[in-house]
């Protein structure tokens, strides 16, 4: 497993459908490693704090494996860091992380904490507000990471897994638990008693019960 590209962008203005947005979603590639801290890249950043950013979703990766599927079924070209990922990666796939499992890249350790839920500036990033459902229904919705040791991570660094979490549960499940509503009960429990299940899933799976 390694780091086919590092991407990084500011929030930037943008007007869309008649609207000014704030977004850092335009994530560009540098060729020289960059400091990871706590909460992002040097040189990266979050303009809604609200729902992106922040220690469960300090880093968010993309196989670069699904480019070319996105290229053919979209009958377009896509640049890398287009679905907004710092890091597009090749052989770490959502199917075969855990939640809480444990990653070395570069000299940075990160932990897998949930799956990527699009909004509407993934829309404007393509200029097609079509892409939002297509990739909630491709599912492959790429990896958050929280960063449990800061570190230098730079393209073509290795990914190394320290630590596969016992309890089992896929960032691929997550996301069919997030998106089917039809979850079991016992499911959602199963999902609760993960500790790196992160605080806003935990709340909604909890609520979930108590219907």
């Amino acid at each position: 497993m390694r780091v086919v590209s590092l991407n990084v962008g500011l929030p930037q203005q943008f007007t869309w459908q008649g609207a000014e947005v704030f977004t850092g979603i335009f994530k560009r590639p540098v060729e020289t490693p960059l400091t990871l801290r706590r909460l992002n890249f040097d040189g990266d950043g979050q303009a809604d704090l609200t729902v992106h950013g922040g220690e469960a979703k300090a880093v968010y990766s993309y196989p670069s494996e699904y480019y070319g599927p996105w290229s053919e079924r979209l009958s377009r070209t896509i640049e890398t860091g287009m679905f907004g990922e710092n890091l597009t990666t090749e052989g770490l796939f959502e199917d075969d992380v855990n939640i809480g499992d444990e990653f070395r890249v570069g000299t940075a350790v990160l932990v897998a904490r949930q799956p990527r839920l699009p909004c509407y500036k993934l829309g404007l990033r393509f200029d097609d507000e079509s892409i939002i459902k297509k990739f909630v229904q491709s599912g492959r919705p790429g990896i958050y990471f929280t960063v449990k040791t800061e570190g230098v991570v730079g393209p073509g660094d290795s990914i190394e897994r320290l630590h596969t979490d016992a309890h089992g549960l896929t960032i691929t499940r997550l996301f069919q638990m997030i998106t089917d509503k039809k979850t079991s009960h016992d499911d959602l429990r199963r999902a609760l008693d993960v500790p790196a299940l992160t605080d806003n899933w935990r709340e909604s799976f909890t609520e979930r019960l108590a219907r």
